[in-house]
């Protein structure tokens, strides 16, 4: 059963996050007192993050221990929680050095397209290159997961 605190303690902590920005979105404020509340308001996002973390830790801890005592289907090994995490980071770096390719190759396509509709053929093949890296990053990871 849940305290009293653990049910509205977390709104008390959102509503005096979002506190600064109230003024900032009713058109109250001035540059520089804006800049001030936003950074207060992230300074104060980063502390609750933060206490989050260190309060949580011992509960996830006991709860960590209770279950790797309660399960005995699955036996993992170190080697195989780095291989996920690498098919992980393989996905996702892939994704985003697709995106940022995309960003700057589509608009680049779309000027060019605008120019002249000639060039449509050849924009797209540039656009298209930038998505095939998103696709080798996810067979990459498929390899690996594919090895566990």
């Amino acid at each position: 059963m849940l305290t009293m605190l653990e049910v509205f303690g977390p709104l008390v902590v959102i509503g005096l996050i979002s506190l600064p920005i109230i003024p900032i979105m009713s058109g109250k404020v001035t540059a520089k007192n804006a800049k001030y509340r936003v950074l207060t308001q992230i300074s104060l996002f980063a502390a609750t993050f933060i206490l989050v973390l260190v309060f949580q830790i011992n509960g996830v801890m006991a709860q960590a221990s209770e279950a790797v005592a309660e399960t005995t289907g699955f036996n993992g090994s170190i080697a195989q929680g780095l291989g996920f995490i690498a098919a992980a980071v393989a996905t996702s770096a892939s994704a985003l050095g697709a995106g940022f390719a995309v960003a700057a190759a589509a608009p680049a396509a779309i000027g060019a397209i605008s120019e002249n509709t000639e060039n449509f053929g050849k924009a797209m093949i540039f656009v298209a290159l930038a998505e095939g890296v998103a696709i080798y990053g996810l067979l990459i990871s498929i390899l690996i997961i594919n090895k566990l």
